[in-house]
């Protein structure tokens, strides 16, 4: 009975490393829904032209799917630069003080709960089996061989979004003119009760507020942007 939980255990990093890509999709996916949907909606208001719907669809579906792709490849490239220096950091100090290495190895491990004689034991295993990789796990938080990768990041971002925008410009620009908008508004809201559902579920959270939370927030969205493409229609905008 003790194996699967020491297995459960062994995997935990990879396994909460998928759970946080998991819920940036599906984050993702939750912008390109509510973004677009308030962009057709809006237009929906002012005219019932699908060419217009199309294309206002579109431009918002392109626009914020480079725009979340641009996003993270900078915030992704700015925070792999920052552990390559650190690494690189390390490895200088590794190869110039070895000895005082070893000590700050040992003090890091005992704060963790080890003895002055085991951390000092573990600290001299460890650094004979590869002294970067054990400071950099130990001491910033870091493993050396699974460093994020920006361009894989963009495309994720970039992904997620184009299927969640998908949705709603596919909803407003299919249906006959005369049910167009409430097609739209019930997948958009069925949408996103399944996107908050399944973020609460991977971030281990309470489902019901923030299914409600996401729904709110996306018909509140649809709600002003229908209300100001109606008052620039009437208007003759």
């Amino acid at each position: 009975m003790t194996e699967p939980t020491h297995d459960n255990e062994a995997h935990g990093g990879a396994l909460g490393s998928r759970l946080n890509w998991l819920r940036a999709a599906v984050l993702g996916a939750n912008d390109g829904i509510v973004s677009t949907a308030g962009i057709v909606v809006g237009v929906a208001g002012a005219t019932a032209d699908r060419n217009a719907l199309l294309t206002a669809g579109l431009a918002g579906l392109l626009a914020g799917s480079m725009s979340m792709a641009a996003g993270e490849y900078v915030s992704v490239s700015t925070q792999r630069d920052s552990e390559l220096a650190a690494l690189a950091q390390e490895k200088r100090e590794l190869k110039e003080q070895p000895e005082a290495e070893l000590e700050e190895l040992t003090e890091l491990l005992e704060r963790r709960g080890l003895s002055r004689e085991v951390a000092r034991e573990a600290a001299v295993q460890l650094t004979e089996r590869d002294a970067l990789k054990a400071h950099a796990s130990v001491e910033l938080g870091i493993d050396p061989d699974e460093l994020t990768n920006p361009w894989n990041a963009a495309l994720a971002s970039f992904l997620a979004f184009t299927v969640g925008a998908l949705l709603p410009l596919l909803a407003i620009v299919l249906p006959p003119a005369g049910r167009r908008l409430p097609v739209t508004v019930v997948s958009v809201l069925a949408a996103l009760v399944l996107t908050g559902w399944a973020s609460a579920r991977l971030g281990a959270a309470s489902v019901g507020p923030a299914v409600l939370r996401n729904v709110l927030g996306g018909a509140l969205a649809m709600a002003v942007t229908y209300g100001a493409g109606s008052l620039l229609g009437a208007v003759g905008v």
